[in-house]
């Protein structure tokens, strides 16, 4: 065990990275030797930014918790802190079941424990936003709210973060202007919920405002939006993702189902008709756009009829990413205590194989049609005479890579490149 130093484990989502990433900014301020992810933790303090979004997620997060136990019991740690999502949601019942956590807290309130240790150095507080990247230099999550209203059937994000709050905008755009300063060039833009940005502080949609603000910083050579809802969608940021040559002509939304019967179950407050109008508008004002989703199956209700629309959906509206997974009961939703979870686990695993497979079809009609197309690419990292990308199409983690040859360009670095081959999941191409 090392004196003042804190490892940081960031379990889920880029939500909690970023507040990961704000502790570690705070901790190094008051003199602390903070290290994220590590592999190997052996601080006097080990905090666990947990996620409770679905159960594997959980299961994930009360892993490492109990190794850690079998860490601190044979003294190669100090004590163990749990936050974030798991424990804002179940805090009295991890309490009581896993003693060996020291110090438990919520998703929010993170700021007292850090407030509550000694400064070790005598240097200004950061400001709340103030973060050091975890991410390549280059690129980072810029997260503009939390929180959201939608409260979705099956859904336990508003049971944990609470209400959905917007930042200010004059915020966000500080916070980017000190990004670029240290050289961030790609903007990935989170939130629970982009499409209700703004709305509780201005009384009006404002993702539109912010981004064409953002697209104007000298400096900003990416901005990519992540998690826009379908219902009650702000369509005047397609004009500006069309103005902005900046704005990356990507978006991801979770459409979750089409047939109107699952999505009423769903409570998603959308129709079937209104969802494929939705897509339509995307295509037809940004006509390059790529659109990435995410699907579920096995929803109650959800009969061999109604799957069938959805695989008939995949297959006619051809989305340029895809993501799905087979619904699970999460305690407290209003799906937990209204519906009736009847289908059976195989049932879901079949529907699921069966849209996925679907969708690889897709991948490779749609791959074949890139051979030979020349693309702009950002390089994240080097191996040594490849150069592993992406474009603008690409989100980080979840998206293609791109693996050029005959390059020296350096990571954070844009080059040209004439695409060759695929892995179904990932290019092969040339540097140009």
């Amino acid at each position: 065990m090392k004196k003042n130093r804190i490892d940081i484990i960031t379990m889920g989502c880029s939500k909690n990275l970023i507040d990961s990433e704000r502790i570690i900014r705070r901790l190094h301020a008051k003199g602390y030797d903070a290290v994220h992810d590590s592999g190997n933790p052996e601080g006097e303090y080990v905090v666990v930014n947990t996620c409770g979004f679905i159960a594997d997620a959980k299961e994930e997060s009360i892993e490492m918790l109990l190794d850690l136990a079998k860490l601190k019991q044979e003294g190669k740690i100090g004590k163990i802190v749990a936050m974030g999502c798991l424990t804002q949601r179940y805090r009295e019942e991890l309490t009581t079941e896993l003693p060996e956590i020291d110090i438990m807290l919520g998703k929010f309130d993170w700021g007292n424990f850090i407030d509550s240790l000694p400064d070790l150095k005598d240097t200004a507080k950061p400001k709340q936003w103030e973060r050091e990247l975890t991410t390549p230099p280059h690129s980072a999550y810029l997260k503009i709210s939390e929180g959201c209203n939608r409260f979705c059937a099956f859904c336990a994000i508003p049971l944990i973060t609470g209400r959905h709050t917007s930042r200010t905008i004059e915020e966000i755009l500080e916070e980017t202007e000190s990004l670029v300063a240290k050289g961030v060039k790609e903007f990935n833009v989170i939130a629970q919920d982009l499409s209700s940005y703004g709305i509780d502080i201005y009384g009006s949609h404002k993702l539109a405002e912010l981004i064409d603000r953002m697209a104007g910083i000298k400096g900003v050579e990416w901005i990519r939006l992540h998690y826009a809802y379908p219902a009650d969608f702000p369509f005047d940021i397609l004009d500006v993702m069309a103005r902005h040559e900046n704005v990356c002509k990507y978006i991801d939304i979770a459409l979750q189902h089409v047939s109107d019967k699952v999505l009423d179950n769903m409570r998603r407050h959308i129709t079937k008709e209104e969802t494929i109008s939705l897509i339509a508008e995307m295509r037809k004002r940004v006509p390059d756009i790529k659109i990435r989703t995410t699907l579920m199956v096995g929803f109650p209700g959800e009969g061999e009829e109604e799957f069938q629309e959805l695989l008939d959906f995949v297959r006619t509206q051809k989305f340029d990413r895809m993501g799905a997974f087979a619904y699970s009961e999460e305690d407290d939703t209003w799906a937990a205590k209204n519906l009736k979870d009847l289908i059976p686990e195989e049932t879901k695993q079949k529907r699921l194989d069966l849209l996925m497979e679907a969708q690889m079809t897709i991948y490779e009609e749609k791959n074949a049609e890139m051979y030979g197309k020349e693309v702009t690419l950002l390089v994240d990292e080097t191996e040594g005479d490849t150069r592993i990308c992406r474009s603008q199409w690409d989100s980080p983690e979840v998206d293609m890579n791109y693996y050029v040859k005959g390059s020296d360009a350096k990571p954070g670095d844009f080059i040209r490149a004439r695409i060759t081959g695929d892995q179904l999941y990932d290019f092969e191409a040339d540097a140009i």
